[in-house]
Formats: structure tokens, sequence, C-alpha cells
């Protein structure tokens, strides 16, 4: 099963596909049902916005199924992709009322909201929140220092591997296939939105993309759906054992 289908669970903590990574990850059991009290969920389509940058933000969340991007619209009215939301990652900052980032949902979305109020609360009550939110905001930060290097210094190919890397890595996390070898899973992004985020050309995509292909570092079937016979062999290709440690 791949990690953006949806998928069918209980609407509850212990049931959750993500709660063994999520902002809840270290919560002991009376601390979850205090959680319970405070959450919602809501959904959303593919192309849909979740937060317009600016807007306050009167919730914090955890997606639990789907794909979301986070954007920034510079003064001339372009549009860049500066990160991608992938199931477990936590949108929204407490102590902020509003959010820096448009962020739209690339497929059906479904996220695990918090009032964002009694989370703050929390929070100063529950050391377990605290500490998970710092380490996902560390992990956060070592990644946005891997996708500078990937950016400054990565050939195209290596770019195009590395964003493969990533998405298989949370797929294979997320289906317990951590050790497998061979992982297949739904791209979440078009190559246009794939040339956005890696500041490559459609073309340029296009082109590495079926290099590897070609090559059999990747198998395609149909537009999105791709299968990694040899995880080892596309990380080698991504230039370095880093993607595998990115967006933990």
């Amino acid at each position: 099963m791949s990690l953006y289908t949806d998928l069918k669970f209980q609407q509850n903590c212990a049931n959750c596909p993500i709660n063994y990574r999520a902002i809840c990850a270290m919560c002991e059991p009376d601390e979850l049902r205090l959680l319970e009290d405070i959450k919602f969920y809501r959904s959303f389509e593919a192309g849909q916005t979740v937060i317009w940058a600016g807007d306050r933000m009167n919730f914090v969340a955890s997606v639990v199924t789907g794909v979301a991007t986070l954007t920034k619209t510079m003064e001339d009215g372009r549009t860049q992709m500066v990160g991608l939301m992938l199931p477990s990652d936590f949108v929204g900052r407490p102590g902020r009322d509003t959010t820096p980032y448009n962020v739209t949902a690339v497929t059906d979305l479904l996220m695990c909201c918090f009032r964002k109020k009694e989370f703050e609360a929390m929070m100063v009550r529950t050391p377990h929140i605290a500490h998970r939110l710092l380490a996902m905001t560390l992990d956060d930060l070592d990644a946005a220092r891997e996708w500078m290097l990937l950016l400054g210094r990565k050939t195209a190919r290596e770019k195009i591997a590395s964003l493969l890397g990533i998405i298989a890595r949370r797929d294979a996390e997320l289906t317990k296939a951590v050790a497998a070898r061979s992982i297949a899973f739904d791209l979440p992004l078009t190559r246009t939105a794939m040339a956005d985020y890696l500041g490559l050309t459609l073309e340029t995509v296009s082109r590495q993309i079926t290099a590897l292909r070609n090559d059999r570092v990747i198998v395609l079937q149909g537009l999105r759906h791709v299968i990694v016979p040899d995880l080892r062999r596309l990380i080698a290709e991504a230039g370095s054992d880093d993607v595998m440690e990115m967006h933990s």
C-alpha cells in the first residue's frame, strides 16, 4: 500500500498510522487522552489551499495522509516551492499567530488538527510534546541544510535521485518496509512541480527521470507509479547517504 492511498483507521491516537513519528510520538496514555480532547480532523482536496501566507492560523496539525507543499510568493508574483509536507510532518508554529508560507494540498489530504491556544497551554504542562516538537524542529533544520547542499552543489541527476529517495524512504517507514531493498510508491508531484522544487527546467527533469529509468535505477508504471528495485542504488545515485536521514 502506498502512503498516499487513503488509510482506513479509527480516528483515535491509538490506531493512527503516524503515531510513532508524529508530534504525539512520545506521549503517555494520559497525555494522549488530553490531546484527544483538543483535536479535530480536516480534509482537503488536491489543489485546495490549507492556509495562505500571512493569514491567522488558529490550529496546528500533523499530516496524516497525503502531501502538501509550502510555497512563498515574491513581490513580483513569482512563486517558489520551499518545502514538502509528508505524512507525520507538523504544520504551524506555536507562539506565532500567522504562517509565513502558503500551504497547499498536492494530493487529497487528511490532517489531525489541534486547537492552537489549547495546544500551546498543553506544551507547558506536557514536556513530552515540547521535547518532541523541538526534536522535529531540529530535524527540519538539518533537512533544510541538506536541501541547500542539494540545490547548490548536486547535479540534476543527483537532485532527482535525492527527491525520489526522500519520498521512497518516508513511504517505507510508514508502510513498515524500512528494511526492504525494493520499494514502490506513487509520486505525489508532477514533473512541473518537481522542476520548481529542484530549481530545474521541466525538460531536464523529464530527461533525468528517463535516464534513471533507462539505467534501471527506477521502473515507471504510468506517469506516477515508481518502483525502486534497489534502494541502495538509488541512494548512491543521489551522491551521498544523507538523503536517508532527510525528513526523518
